[in-house]
């Protein structure tokens, strides 16, 4: 597959996915499906916040590609993160379990890193266990 036929690849699998029910839309053209719902009176990140979240990524052939799962969970300022980390952990409550889309635009772009492609689009689930 050429780079430009896996570009368009991740673009038709993220519409599809957004068609899906149950899949809901944020800004930028981030997608998003809650698995647990927390605790909804809970305060929500701000890009300064320090975010606690356990998670694992992968691409849309579901090959993962990072995990926090069988060790300590991510503790870092979500403003370090990529932009649709940023994005859609600024929605959640602690306690909240999604499977968030990430076009590669909101991810690393057209850069390549290992274990990810450039242009790929990012599927994470992300629970969010605290904010400091």
């Amino acid at each position: 597959m050429s780079k430009k036929e896996y570009v368009q690849a991740n673009k038709e699998w993220l519409a599809a996915k957004a068609a899906e029910s149950g899949v809901l839309p944020l800004p930028m053209g981030i997608y998003y499906k809650v698995i647990t719902k927390g605790n909804s009176a809970s305060p929500t990140p701000s890009r300064r916040s320090i975010i606690i979240a356990h998670y694992t990524g992968r691409t849309i052939n579901g090959k993962k590609f990072d995990s926090s799962l069988g060790g300590a969970p991510l503790a870092c300022r979500l403003s370090d993160l990529i932009q649709g980390w940023i994005i859609a952990l600024q929605q959640m409550h602690i306690g909240d379990k999604w499977e968030i889309y990430i076009p590669a635009e909101m991810g690393y772009g057209k850069s390549s890193i290992p274990g990810i492609p450039g242009g790929s689009t990012l599927i994470f689930e992300i629970e969010l266990l605290g904010i400091s």
